[in-house]
């Protein structure tokens, strides 16, 4: 009962570790560029998840040294996944801004018909 208990009370893992698997999934099994964007972008957010979860302690207040509280929180986790949010916003654009352009070079975004265009498979 208590393994139960256990699992039920780390639902968060388990949502991550989901998200994480169906990322991973359609960017490695679709061919469309704008899908396999999206999966990226899955997957970077249960990777922000995974990061942020284990930061906020129960119980925990601000960093702020006062004798009335003995447990803190620990704020750089979250900074960080500030700074990368910020970084997975500018990949994603970048990664359209390509997918634009080769839409405009070869007239699709399928890798299959631009590998077969170029002669590559």
């Amino acid at each position: 009962m208590k393994a139960i208990i256990d699992a039920v009370s780390h639902y968060n893992y388990f949502i991550t570790f989901f998200l994480m698997v169906a990322g991973l999934y359609v960017v490695i099994s679709r061919g469309n560029m704008i899908k396999k964007l999206i999966g990226l972008t899955l997957f970077q957010s249960s990777v922000y998840l995974l990061y942020v979860a284990p930061g906020k302690i129960i119980g925990g207040t601000a960093p702020i040294i006062d004798p009335a509280f003995k447990v803190y929180s620990n704020p750089l986790p979250h900074v960080l996944i500030l700074t990368a949010i910020v970084v997975g916003v500018a990949t994603l654009a970048l990664g359209l801004a390509l997918v634009v352009r080769i839409n405009e070079a070869y007239g699709t975004i399928e890798e299959d018909e631009i590998f077969a265009r170029d002669g590559e498979i």
